[in-house]
């Protein structure tokens, strides 16, 4: 695997940057976008207890490392929980997910597909960027994550 990614791998993954139907009132959208920043900072707080609450029962999370290297998809929270508790347990220093760029793609009352740019530091500097892709479904008057795409232009 090599280190970085080709410039412009990325768009092989995305649908087009080109909007959709966003159907949803700013509340909601403002919703959508506290879900996702209660994943990042439960990833960051080691909190699993708080990532569980941000996810759906049958979420599915998959990466691309340096657009060559496919990890998952890893399927269901229960295993998505065992494996950020792995991950988690190999960290060294205090990590720092910033998602930046955050765009609702297409949404409506029950589904939204979000973009973001990952900025992954720590407190010794840049550890990766890349991207999110993520499905979130709406239910019991909360937003969770469904699905998870992450590709990454590094690997670390």
């Amino acid at each position: 695997m090599s280190a970085n990614a080709a410039s412009g791998w990325g768009s092989g993954h995305l649908p087009a940057i080109r909007p959709g139907a966003v159907a949803l009132d700013p509340a909601e959208q403002f919703a959508v976008h506290q879900a996702l920043a209660r994943y990042a900072f439960a990833l960051d707080q080691q909190d699993l207890p708080a990532l569980e609450a941000v996810l759906t029962e049958d979420a599915t999370w998959t990466f691309l490392i340096a657009g060559e290297n496919e990890l998952g998809p890893v399927a269901g929270r229960a295993a998505i929980l065992e494996f950020a508790r792995d991950a988690m347990s190999a960290e060294t220093g205090q990590r720092r997910h910033n998602l930046v760029n955050v765009a609702l793609h297409s949404a409506d009352a029950g589904t939204a597909l979000v973009h973001a740019y990952l900025l992954l530091t720590s407190n010794g500097g840049v550890i990766a960027t890349g991207f999110y892709t993520f499905r979130l479904e709406h239910a019991g008057g909360e937003w969770r994550i469904a699905e998870l795409f992450l590709g990454t232009d590094n690997a670390w």
